[in-house]
């Protein structure tokens, strides 16, 4: 399902590049990060609280469960609406503020003005995502999902192949696609009452609120962090590339999208199961899962960096090989970036990990110092000294110094939890 998610983000991008160039692309990844920002919402209440309703549910407190999960989907929507009134009035600003300027500018206000009357609908389905596996409808999780990207896709044909509405088409495909996938699953809880998770009369509990948020803070945390450092990237590479540059690292994070989801959605799909082992307290389960976890993350990791290097050069003439110059620079970032693969996907884990076993606080350190403390170093200090290649690098030396920070937090709680 997140891999599925994934690729029809892409779609846009795909069809953004090579039908109204390369500036309107570059604008989707300026401009981008910032919805990202306002989606970590979702998942923030999403893993958070389904971490603590799947515990409620592993001690036998359906009724509790069902108020809790009732009560999240309400505030998240409430405050969802607030979010996307309240960005109406800044886009513009905020684009200036990241470095448009001129028609890059103008297509950032373009596509941000038609994407934020949706996000409701975005945070919804992020949400979703998580509470689907603790209802125990994985399945329903996927054909909404696959609706809603094939939704993109096809309107994406439509309104940028088709209509030459450019980037325009593009945004109001997302748009629409988002839509579906929010709107859809709640339905499904307001109707589904044979389900173990169903809506039902909210009530606000702050402490249930408080715990939810303060447990998905780490996903929260890396969403929002991932984002900063985006614009950061984007920043830096503006003044040593210039809009190529942009456009280059915007390549990168598309098809990095799709990799990443896979160890995301193995976390997403894993840590219901292990938060209801954990109220249940099955502790030779828990073993079970984090080693088999680990193999399943070692072996996908070398996959996807072999996988890498051998596509570098396919995957970036998807995108932008009708201009060499481009082409050729994410080639060369792309080869570099791959690396981060071997690493990335044991550091996700880990703050999932945590955070199933409701300690929010450990998840959000390793969250904190992974997306954004190590970043952020990463970025500013190597272009210092290998220039544009130093911004590909950044990630690999960020997730290497987080990669020790998890084994340091493993070793450490392990009489804790019993894992």
């Amino acid at each position: 399902m997140m891999i599925f998610t994934s690729i029809y983000g892409v779609v846009d991008g795909i069809f953004v590049s090579n039908f109204a160039g390369k500036t309107p692309f570059a604008a989707i990844n300026l401009i981008m990060p910032v919805f990202l920002i306002i989606g970590a919402i979702g998942f923030m209440i999403g893993t958070g609280g389904s971490a603590l309703v799947a515990r409620y549910l592993g001690e036998g407190q359906k009724e509790r469960a069902n108020k809790t999960f009732s009560m999240l989907v309400s505030v998240s929507l409430i405050f969802s609406l607030v979010i996307s009134i309240l960005g109406a009035f800044f886009i513009k600003p905020i684009a200036h503020m990241l470095g448009a300027r001129g028609q890059m500018l103008s297509d950032c206000v373009l596509y941000g003005s038609i994407l934020l009357p949706s996000m409701f609908a975005f945070i919804l389905q992020n949400e979703f995502q998580s509470f689907f596996i603790v209802a125990e409808k994985p399945q329903f999780a996927m054909w909404v999902t696959l609706s809603a990207g094939f939704t993109n896709i096809v309107l994406d044909a439509l309104f940028v192949g088709f209509f030459k509405w450019g980037l325009m088409g593009a945004a109001i495909a997302t748009a629409i696609s988002q839509l579906v996938g929010g709107i859809i699953p709640l339905f499904y809880f307001i109707f589904a009452k044979e389900s173990p998770l169903h809506l039902t009369k909210a009530t606000v509990n702050f402490k249930d609120l408080l715990k939810a948020c303060t447990n998905g803070s780490s996903e929260m945390m890396t969403n929002i962090s991932m984002s900063i450092v985006t614009m950061l990237y984007n920043f830096q590479l503006m003044n040593v590339a210039g809009e190529d540059g942009v456009a280059a690292y915007g390549v990168i994070m598309y098809v990095g999208f799709v990799f990443v989801s896979a160890f995301i959605g193995f976390c997403v799909g894993s840590a219901p199961i292990i938060s209801f082992h954990y109220g249940a307290t099955n502790h030779s389960e828990l073993k079970r899962l984090r080693k088999m976890s680990t193999n399943i993350i070692i072996i996908v990791s070398v996959f996807m960096t072999f996988v890498s290097l051998l596509l570098a050069r396919t995957l970036s003439g998807i995108f932008v090989g009708y201009d060499k110059e481009l082409f050729d620079m994410t080639v060369r970032g792309f080869s570099i970036y791959c690396f981060s693969y071997l690493l990335v996907g044991f550091n996700i884990f880990a703050s999932s990990f945590f955070t199933a076993l409701n300690d929010g606080l450990v998840s959000a350190i390793i969250s904190f110092l992974r997306t954004l403390l190590f970043q952020v170093i990463s970025i500013l200090v190597l272009p210092v000294f290998f220039g544009v290649d130093g911004i590909w690098f950044a990630v690999i030396l960020a997730e290497a110094m987080s990669l020790l920070v998890v084994l340091a937090f493993f070793e450490k709680k392990k009489s804790k939890y019993n894992y």
